[in-house]
């Protein structure tokens, strides 16, 4: 054992504390208003500007991902939904996520029970097999999870299969799926110690996944087969104009007249497409290539260089779909391809640690994300500095929430000064949906973007596309920051 703490030494420790006048403000501040609120440095914050030389001239309604943790989707449906707004020449569009959500935990049930067959031979106490039971049917996920989602499965817009109390609120749902699962891997590992073969075990899952099917479908609603998409769209619209018709009477017909008064105003068009499946919605109305991305963080390190290729095990979710794979780079990497991507006009999928010095729930400045806007060190009279390469070691940081770049104000030498970032907590989080993100804050508590490969220097896109991947387990300190976006 270990030293004790001595009394003595602790009623000292208090008598000390107690003659400081700096402990006893900082007492009475945190005590009466709790650490962020006495912690922030207002003279600071209020140098952050909610304005950008570079923005995606179109964003979207803010989305809200509720109580529960699928940020990763909304990051990813809210990057695809933007050629879905090209295209129809709308300002706003929504995919379901309750459509993607239903597929994403069947996946994720199958590929539990796949890897409890996988692994029957293990202890039941064996770190591999405890971390399938642990995370099998969290809400978490990356952004391959999605992008083979859309691809097997395709897209529905929001008001084909709308939010449930439980996508909305997950956690009930999730504690009944989790217990159904874990009954099940019971079940299938008990089998096989008693000598049942692979075939049969598998047969036996089969019959486990209607069970999960019909829970999801009480919780979520059942996922449509057919739809009918019916749609406002703009003049710029590229479907077929067969499907587009205009609401009578025009305000041509009607006399009225534009807002320079020399044009008539614009009349109403509406698509109308019947009896779509997921899957066309996907090829006629989403012109986004799941495929086209590069999948860019950065994790220095010693057990982590440069200019490899990851794959974390036993995390995939769909079985047969494109695996995880993590290209790691230096920031300024990132910066530069997620600088490209916004000045094309198109959005990017980020990830971060976002709690880290986020004031989410003071009343004034809870959208800036920085270094120096929360003043930890002075409050409490302690160094709290950690590099990055000693917070992934030492489980201080990982990239726990996903969100999208939507614009960034560069410095003169063209390098990022703050990010403007679309978030999917709804319009009343910070500032109108929105956050503010210094560079700073972004190198140390950020970490992840994924952008089209048009938009990455050759030298790194050829390390994308030519590396093999390396195989690494989701505890290894080489993974130490790829924790699951579940925020």
């Amino acid at each position: 054992m270990g030293k004790a703490i001595d009394p003595d030494w602790a009623a000292q420790e208090a008598s000390d504390f107690a003659q400081s006048r700096a402990n006893r403000i900082a007492r009475n501040a945190v005590t009466a208003t709790n650490v962020m609120q006495a912690a922030r440095d207002t003279s600071a914050m209020r140098t952050y500007h909610d304005t950008y030389g570079i923005s995606v001239p179109k964003t979207a309604e803010i989305t809200n991902q509720r109580q529960s943790g699928r940020c990763w989707m909304f990051s990813a449906m809210n990057v695809a939904r933007h050629a879905t707004m090209k295209y129809l020449d709308v300002d706003t569009f929504e995919f379901s996520q309750a459509y993607g959500m239903f597929y994403d935990k069947l996946e994720k049930a199958n590929a539990m029970l796949e890897r409890i067959i996988a692994t029957r031979d293990l202890p039941f106490d064996s770190r591999e097999v405890c971390y399938i039971l642990d995370d099998g049917m969290s809400d978490g996920g990356y952004w391959p999870f999605a992008m083979n989602l859309i691809k097997k499965y395709g897209l529905v817009p929001k008001d084909a299969m709308p939010e449930t109390a439980c996508s909305k609120s997950s956690s009930e749902m999730d504690a009944q799926l989790e217990r159904l699962l874990h009954r099940d891997a019971g079940i299938l590992r008990k089998a096989a110690a008693d000598g049942v073969d692979e075939d049969l075990l598998r047969a036996q899952k089969d019959e486990m996944l209607d069970e999960v099917y019909r829970v999801l479908a009480i919780c979520l609603g059942e996922p449509p087969q057919h739809f009918d998409l019916e749609v406002k769209v703009g003049p710029a619209c590229q479907a077929e104009e067969s499907k587009i018709s205009e609401v009578a009477p025009t305000p041509k017909d009607l006399g009225a007249k534009g807002e320079d008064d020399d044009k008539a105003a614009k009349p109403v068009r509406i698509l109308r497409d019947f009896g779509l499946t997921p899957l066309e919605f996907a090829a006629h109305y989403v012109p986004f290539d799941p495929d086209d991305y590069v999948n860019l963080v950065s994790m220095p390190g010693d057990t982590r260089p440069y200019g490899h290729v990851y794959h974390l095990t036993l995390t995939d979710s769909v079985i047969d779909g494109t695996p995880i794979r993590l290209l790691n780079v230096a920031p300024e990497v990132l910066d530069q391809a997620a600088i490209a991507s916004l000045k094309a006009g198109i959005p990017v999928s980020m990830s971060c640690d976002v709690m880290q010095n986020f004031p989410r729930h003071i009343e004034d400045f809870k959208h800036v994300l920085s270094l120096d806007g929360v003043d930890m060190d002075g409050l409490f009279d302690v160094d709290f500095d950690m590099d990055r390469t000693s917070m992934l070691d030492m489980r201080e940081t990982s990239l726990t929430h996903a969100m999208t770049f939507q614009g960034v104000e560069l410095n003169e030498d063209g390098t990022p000064k703050a990010w403007r970032i679309e978030n999917s907590w709804g319009k009343e989080q910070g500032k109108d949906g929105y956050l503010i993100a210094s560079a700073g804050w972004f190198h140390l508590y950020g970490g992840e973007v994924i952008v089209k490969r048009e938009f990455v220097d050759d030298e790194t896109l050829k390390m994308w596309d030519e590396l093999p991947a390396e195989d690494v387990t989701p505890w290894s300190g080489l993974a130490a920051g790829f924790a699951k976006k579940r925020l």
